[in-house]
């Protein structure tokens, strides 16, 4: 392994857990730091170059999704996978409006766990190429930004969207018209690892209409029954150059 090799951050205050993560992560070609509680985490991220932080939701001193929020507060980017023992969809959706790129019930496969974190490099790989072209779209008054991944009205106002609102949100600018399934949409924004029961989808969906339907007239998004959903807008693109 290499500095060019991903480095993923482990948060967690069992010490067994970290052992055993760090030693199979690492076998998977990976690189790992590891943090016990809040604190620690924030040492890590100050000192090391990391590419992913794997975050345990109950820490001793501190909410991890409380530490989630604060990272994206921070326009941090950095992806994050929450690790979590309650399985309710309300604590998973809760994961999804503090900013979590990914969430994971325990107990887990470490296999699983790894597979999630190569998903969601990928994915985070795939915006960069993306934004490289230099690209925003126009919807109803609207512009989003992938290079920048942000969306402002026509006065310039910044509308705020977690990281997992915005690839769905992409997702649709890129497909704009065409109805997408809920098991669509989960491969297109958290790959195949995905639960195809997951709800999450009409999550993101709703706060996407909450957040984006300014007017409410039109709506911007229709559900289509036994379908999945449509982004109606009309969307423009505009290329600069890279």
């Amino acid at each position: 392994m290499n500095e060019h090799t991903p480095q993923i951050l482990v948060v967690d205050d069992d010490p067994e857990i970290r052992k055993l993560l760090a030693r199979y992560i690492e076998s998977q070609s990976l690189r790992v730091v590891l943090a016990s509680n809040c604190s620690e985490m924030r040492e890590r991220l100050a000192a090391e170059q990391v590419d992913l932080v794997v975050l345990d939701v109950m820490l001793p001193d501190g909410s991890g999704l409380d530490a989630c929020r604060d990272l994206r507060a921070k326009r941090n980017m950095i992806p994050v996978i929450l690790l979590t023992a309650l399985k309710e969809d309300v604590d998973r959706i809760v994961g999804l409006e503090m900013g979590a790129d990914d969430y994971l019930g325990k107990p887990f496969n470490p296999r699983e766990l790894v597979a999630r974190i190569r998903a969601v490099l990928r994915r985070r790989s795939e915006r960069s190429l993306r934004s490289q072209q230099a690209r925003k779209y126009r919807f109803d008054g609207l512009t989003a930004d992938p290079q920048l991944r942000s969306v402002t009205d026509a006065q310039g106002n910044a509308l705020e969207l977690t990281g997992a609102e915005f690839d769905l949100l992409q997702v649709f600018l890129d497909r704009p018209g065409r109805v997408l399934s809920r098991d669509q949409l989960l491969d297109l924004t958290r790959g195949r690892e995905g639960d195809v029961f997951d709800r999450s989808i009409d999550v993101l969906v709703s706060r996407l209409r909450r957040k984006l339907d300014t007017s409410g007239m039109p709506p911007l998004f229709k559900t289509v029954r036994n379908g999945g959903y449509q982004l109606v807008a009309k969307v423009g693109v505009q290329d600069f150059p890279a």
